[in-house]
């Protein structure tokens, strides 16, 4: 296994502050420092970016940084390393765990709704910092489980999903491949989401048109009389995948975004959506065609996909469908 290794020297007469910011940036980058003077990093892509920013800060602060690829420690296994990884993180999720319980044992069946903001605040902040730790996880705490699964309980307790009493009746697969699918024009959050969810699950190289129209033989999603609609309080990504039975970890939380920006009623807080959001605003403002939205979204839901597909820590807690 290849490492990076980042080393750095800051003049003597240097002020404390930037050594305390370095110390902060590579806690937050969840390097490790298994000796003194060196800090590492597993070697991939934004691991490796990321020690090339601190490393023009250090130089900028007249100091000496280098950003090193070693693919083996004397005397130091690969397995050891990842272990000394996994035990930091451990420490990181024991704090989140202790602040979980404590907040559950505020729960109880009635709360007024002061009490119940006061709870939802402190779970977001909770599932916020987890959020931190997990994007730096690099090898999968076996902790980071155990807190997800006390912050999806607090979740169900604090805001119960109504969706469990709507039904959505199943939509086998099979059915829907090599069919030609239509949309509203001027496709946004909901719409492209169901377009990428389409493409990456169903059929990969499923037609989509926009019309307001749908004609006898397409598959309408996200319009008056589709197939594929909203559903009380479910958007139509929701249904979509509670209709085709997905049960991908990372769906969950594509689900949460989707949902507060299209419907934005304040049930999921996610530290994704703000970002997600205003990419889409751009490009209404930019004015994009059809094509261009579509062409952006499933780009855009494929990243995001992928991201959160790596920091999933559990598996979804339920089949749907």
């Amino acid at each position: 296994m290849t490492w990076l290794v980042f080393s750095y020297s800051l003049p003597s007469k240097a002020q404390s502050s930037p050594r305390v910011a370095l110390w902060r940036r590579l806690r937050r980058l969840g390097a490790i420092s298994p000796t003194g003077g060196i800090h590492l990093l597993p070697a991939r892509e934004e691991c490796l970016e990321a020690f090339q920013w601190l490393a023009q800060e250090v130089e900028q602060a007249k100091g000496q940084a280098l950003v090193m690829h070693v693919a083996q420690f004397e005397g130091l296994s690969d397995a050891e390393i990842i272990e000394r990884f996994r035990r930091v993180r451990a420490e990181d999720y024991a704090e989140l765990e202790a602040q979980a319980q404590e907040l559950e044992q505020g729960l109880r069946a009635r709360l007024n709704p002061e009490e119940r903001a006061r709870l939802q605040e402190g779970l977001n902040r909770i599932e916020r910092r987890h959020a931190d730790i997990a994007r730096v996880d690099f090898f999968d705490a076996p902790e980071g489980n155990a807190v997800a699964s006390r912050l999806a309980r607090i979740a169900q307790a604090l805001s119960p999903r109504e969706a469990s009493a709507i039904e959505v009746s199943a939509a086998p697969l099979t059915n829907y491949r090599d069919r030609r699918w239509v949309t509203r024009p001027r496709p946004h959050v909901d719409r492209l989401a169901c377009i990428w969810l389409i493409r990456r699950f169903i059929d990969p190289s499923a037609m989509v048109r926009y019309s307001l129209s749908p004609e006898p033989d397409e598959v309408a999603f996200d319009m008056p009389q589709g197939e594929f609609q909203h559903r009380g309080n479910l958007c139509t990504f929701e249904v979509m995948v509670t209709a085709f039975g997905l049960d991908d970890p990372a769906l969950r939380p594509m689900e949460e975004i989707v949902h507060e920006i299209d419907l934005r009623d304040g049930r999921y807080v996610r530290p994704e959506t703000a970002g997600v959001d205003a990419i889409l605003k751009g490009w209404l403002l930019a004015r994009l065609s059809d094509a261009e939205l579509e062409a952006h979204g499933v780009a855009l839901f494929e990243g995001l996909h992928a991201a959160l597909s790596r920091s999933a820590k559990h598996p979804s807690p339920r089949k749907r469908g």
